[in-house]
C-alpha cells in the first residue's frame, strides 16, 4: 500500500474512538481510511472519492477492514447527502487530504503526469466534464493565461499560454509539457510545466469550487466534539482552509486545535519526498 502523508497526525488529530464513525472524504489509494479502519474496531469508516478507479483499487488496498468500511463514489459537493443514504446524520470526524493520488501520478493514460505521455485528461471523475486537452487545445491565450496565473499561481503565464497557442493542437501530456519547457528555463527543482500541469487539474475538476463545498458542509457533517482534519498542498487549498476555520472559531461554532500549520517531519520526508509541501490543520466542532 502507498504511504498516506501525515497519517500519524491525522491519527492524533481525529482523537479516533473505537466506536466512532469517521469520514474519509479522500479515499485516494485507501491509505488514510486503512490506518483509521485499523483502530476504529466497533466502528465505521466511510471511505468517500470521486475517482472510481482510485476507489476500486482502494477497496482493494484495505480488504483486511472491509466489514467495517463503506465505500462512496462521489464529490464534495455530494457528501451532505451521502450521509441520510448511509442512515447517519452525522459522523465523529472528517478527513481530507487534497493532494492527487499516487495512482493518477503514475498512470500515464490519466494525463496528469508531464513526465509519460498519454492523453491530456486529468478529469478525476471520467465519465463527466471535458478533458484538459479541450482546454489547452480551444481557449483563447487571454483566458489560458488567466487560468494558468491564477490556479497554477504561475508568474510566466502569459508566456506560457503564447507558447501553447502556437504549438496547437498539442498532441499528449509531453508535447504539452516540452513546449512549455522550450517557452520558459527551469528553475529550482521543479519542471517548469509543473503549475501549469497543476492549474489545468484544478480547472478541469473544479477543485476550487469542490473545496468550497466541503467548507460549507463540514461542519454540519461533523457532530459536536467532533473533528476535522484537512490536509492541502497548495497556498491557494491552504488559504482557504485557514480563513473557514478562523470564521468558524470566530462564530464560536469551533476550537482551532493547529495553533500553526502541521508540517511533515523531515524522516516523512526522507521517506516520501511528495509530502514535502503538505499542510495539516484540524479543529474541533463546538
Amino acid at each position: 500500500m502507498h504511504a498516506p502523508v501525515l497519517v500519524d497526525e491525522v491519527i492524533e488529530y481525529l482523537a479516533l474512538r473505537s466506536g466512532g464513525i469517521y469520514l474519509d472524504a479522500t479515499a485516494g489509494l485507501g491509505g488514510h481510511t486503512a490506518a483509521i479502519a485499523r483502530r476504529v474496531t466497533e466502528g465505521m469508516v466511510i471511505a468517500n472519492d470521486r475517482d472510481a478507479e482510485s476507489l476500486d483499487i482502494a477497496r482493494r488496498n484495505t480488504a483486511e477492514w472491509a466489514s467495517r468500511i463503506r465505500y462512496v463514489q462521489g464529490t464534495f459537493s455530494g457528501l451532505s447527502s451521502t450521509l441520510p443514504v448511509l442512515g447517519l446524520a452525522q459522523v465523529d470526524g472528517l478527513v481530507a487530504d487534497l493532494g492527487v493520488s499516487r495512482y493518477q501520478l503514475t498512470d500515464a493514460g490519466r494525463g496528469f503526469s508531464l513526465m509519460a505521455r498519454g492523453p491530456l485528461d486529468m478529469r478525476m471523475d471520467r465519465s463527466q466534464g471535458v478533458p484538459a486537452a479541450d482546454i489547452v487545445n480551444h481557449y483563447a491565450e487571454k483566458a489560458l493565461a488567466d487560468l494558468i496565473y491564477q490556479l497554477g499561481e504561475e508568474r510566466r503565464a502569459r508566456k506560457i499560454a503564447r507558447a501553447i497557442v502556437r504549438a496547437r493542437p498539442i498532441r499528449d501530456s509531453l508535447h504539452l509539457a516540452g513546449v512549455i519547457e522550450g517557452a520558459v528555463h527551469r528553475t529550482g527543482r521543479l519542471h517548469p510545466a509543473t503549475q501549469t500541469f497543476m492549474a489545468l487539474r484544478i480547472f478541469v475538476n473544479d477543485e476550487t469550487g469542490q473545496l468550497d463545498d466541503l467548507l460549507e458542509q463540514a461542519p454540519s457533517l461533523v457532530k459536536s466534539g467532533g473533528r476535522i482534519v484537512i490536509i492541502s498542498f497548495m497556498s491557494l487549498e491552504d488559504r482557504k482552509v485557514k480563513r473557514k476555520f478562523q470564521a468558524l472559531a470566530r462564530a464560536g461554532k469551533a476550537r482551532i486545535l493547529t495553533r500553526h500549520v502541521v508540517t511533515p517531519k523531515e524522516e516523512e520526508v526522507r521517506r516520501n519526498p511528495a509530502s514535502r509541501s503538505a499542510k495539516l490543520r484540524a479543529l474541533e466542532m463546538s
